[in-house]
């Protein structure tokens, strides 16, 4: 059964995805409510189930591949409050391996990508406030980056700091008390980052 915590931290990320989206400069293809046809696609033939088109994903399907997939791996179930809705959020935007070492630049630890023990004990000794804020400014300032290094994902920018800057409210951060309106920017949508490793492109030095 899904815990208490996931289900509170899912109706942010619902909010910022959307339904079916197919933009031709998004690398992360067709995509619904945040499952990409390739995750769908995965997700079904573990299942034993027969691929079918992502705008047929549903509500119950949807939940499963969010649990499975973008909160348990990147250990949101261990974290504090706040602390694992930034990684959920991140881990749905931007992949898991991503999202880990987000984490662990914030708190301090080796940046390996593996959230083992290490990792968690730096986790457990952060000051909440401070890594929260960190984690936040690592991510936005590797979106920058992305536009800085190739112009034609400017047309992403605007809905990666909306949604981002939604998060910093959701959790509290001071400055961000004001509200983000549900503005997908000029792409219309929220653009998935490739994962680490799935695309050299994406992994900035």
């Amino acid at each position: 059964m899904p815990s208490a915590a996931y289900l509170q931290s899912l109706p942010f990320i619902l909010r910022w995805e959307g339904g079916y989206v197919n933009h031709p400069a998004d690398p992360g293809g067709a995509t619904n409510k945040g499952v990409t046809q390739k995750v769908y696609d995965a997700w079904r033939a573990r299942q034993g189930l027969a691929a079918r088109d992502v705008r047929q994903l549903a509500d119950a399907e949807m939940q499963a591949i969010y649990e499975a997939g973008y909160w348990l791996p990147p250990r949101c179930d261990v974290l504090p409050t706040a602390l694992d809705q930034v990684q959920f959020d991140t881990a749905v935007n931007m992949g898991v391996g991503r999202s880990v070492r987000f984490l662990q630049q914030a708190v301090g630890a080796g940046v390996d990508g593996d959230f083992g023990p290490g990792t968690l004990g730096r986790v457990q000794r952060a000051d909440l406030g401070t890594a929260l804020a960190a984690y936040c400014d690592i991510r936005e300032s590797y979106y920058r980056t992305l536009v800085a290094r190739n112009a034609k994902l400017a047309v992403f920018q605007k809905g990666w700091m909306n949604r981002l800057n939604a998060l910093r409210k959701q959790i509290g951060l001071p400055g961000f008390e004001a509200d983000v309106p549900l503005d997908f920017g000029d792409a219309g949508y929220v653009a998935k980052v490739p994962d680490f490793g799935e695309d050299p492109d994406y992994d900035l030095p």
